[in-house]
């Protein structure tokens, strides 16, 4: 039997997020949250229209599935997102003890998982890969455009 809740699926789901990001101007990051099959939370980067450095999808997507399921750790929570995690948001989740973060596109420059992948709680499983291609472009057509 075919699933089509598989890993491309979901992060289908945070790339549309990171294209409501590219729309507003902000640095195109979506993420998604699943619990049991299910998005529980959306989110995409807002620093700029919250003129808050820290509303990161990561961070926001951490605070919507916490307030969904009405308790602050994020067990048997998958996170997709977009983009490789910075340093903060790898903290976030560390806290939140998510139990997997799946990302796309590796942020070279920023990455927690370059800089410091102790960041992540221990029991987090961490991989990357999934629309890495797409993801990655569309960072660099960000980029592209603001130089």
């Amino acid at each position: 039997m075919i699933n089509p809740f598989d890993d491309n699926y979901f992060m289908k789901q945070a790339y549309q997020e990171a294209q409501k990001a590219f729309a507003l101007g902000e640095v195109p990051v979506g993420a998604v949250v699943v619990a049991n099959n299910q998005i529980i939370a959306r989110a995409h980067n807002l620093t700029e229209q919250l003129n808050d450095v820290t509303a990161h999808a990561e961070i926001l997507a951490i605070t919507a599935a916490a307030n969904y399921l009405g308790a602050k750790y994020l067990h048997d929570c998958t996170l997709y997102i977009t983009l490789e995690p910075c340093s903060m948001c790898a903290g976030a989740l560390h806290w939140s003890q998510i139990s997997k973060v799946i990302y796309g596109a590796r942020d070279e420059k920023r990455g927690a998982c370059k800089i410091q992948p102790s960041l992540f709680h221990p029991k987090t499983l961490v991989t990357n890969g999934i629309m890495e291609k797409e993801c990655g472009e569309l960072i660099k057509e960000f980029f592209k455009e603001k130089r």
